[in-house]
């Protein structure tokens, strides 16, 4: 009788074992919460950090287009980085890096970089040619930048660029106060395919414009700003796009990029 009843018991205890490994509501590894900053998915960090800006794509946002091939092609790693995590003072792009009072590790900035590339690069952009540098090489002319603009850009932002129907004013003083020269000079470059504007290659064709018209432009519009107005500047350690010398990592005044006024006639720049 006690042989059976410590048989019945053992059988009893085994399945109460075995039971023990789908109690009901016990938690699956689905219902597991991992720690935010494990997360390293580059598609969802992007969702829910830069989606809101610069858009579920890369585009349609009203910062900077950087799923843009080619701006992709013309900014480093370097410079994404930097941007990420430390923002861009005096812009709404924020710093979100830890060590800047973010919410992202490096490991997750080295994620959201990578995941950029991956999904929106494009390695043959370019077609063969060589883009304007993406920081200037020297400084710009802006008597010969007026002249530049209304050859490439008077067509669609108008005489002395005030607007016109197509677009809204470029020389907008709150838009100026709210761009760097280096988001000018990126807009110029990569244009807002998202919004039917060209890029440099393409605002009169057969005719791209050259690296030093790009910096005389910028230098014209840079002047076209009120008096006193200082605007966003950023670290110029690393803006070297990729294949630049460092030589040129130092030139930048700044690196806000601004959303095309063609859209929007006030915004501030981010990337």
């Amino acid at each position: 009788m006690k042989r059976r009843h410590g048989v019945a018991m053992i059988a009893l205890g085994s399945l109460l074992l075995l039971a023990g490994c789908n109690l009901p509501g016990k938690p699956t590894a689905a219902d597991i919460v991992h720690r935010p900053s494990n997360n390293l998915d580059p598609v969802a960090l992007y969702r829910q950090n830069c989606a809101g800006c610069h858009g579920a794509d890369g585009k349609l946002g009203p910062a900077p287009p950087i799923g843009d091939p080619v701006y992709l092609a013309i900014v480093s790693d370097d410079t994404l980085r930097e941007v990420i995590s430390k923002g861009r003072p005096g812009t709404p792009m924020s710093a979100f890096a830890q060590s800047e009072g973010g919410m992202l590790t490096s490991q997750q900035v080295n994620a959201i970089v990578a995941g950029v590339r991956q999904r929106w690069g494009k390695p043959d952009v370019l077609q063969g040619g060589t883009a304007p540098s993406y920081v200037a090489r020297g400084a710009g002319n802006p008597q010969q930048g007026m002249a530049v603009f209304n050859t490439y850009c008077a067509g669609c932002h108008g005489a002395n660029g005030a607007g016109s129907d197509k677009v809204g004013s470029i020389v907008n003083p709150q838009y100026l106060s709210l761009v760097t020269d280096q988001g000018l000079r990126t807009i110029t470059i990569i244009g807002r395919p998202d919004f039917n504007a060209p890029d440099w290659r393409n605002n009169l064709p057969g005719h791209p414009m050259t690296d030093q018209e790009i910096t005389d432009v910028v230098a014209w519009l840079a002047a076209q700003r009120p008096a006193g107005t200082v605007t966003a500047s950023a670290p110029a350690a690393n803006q070297a796009a990729p294949g630049q010398s460092a030589s040129l990592k130092n030139v930048a005044s700044g690196t806000a990029e601004s959303r095309h006024p063609a859209k929007q006639e006030v915004s501030g720049g981010q990337q």
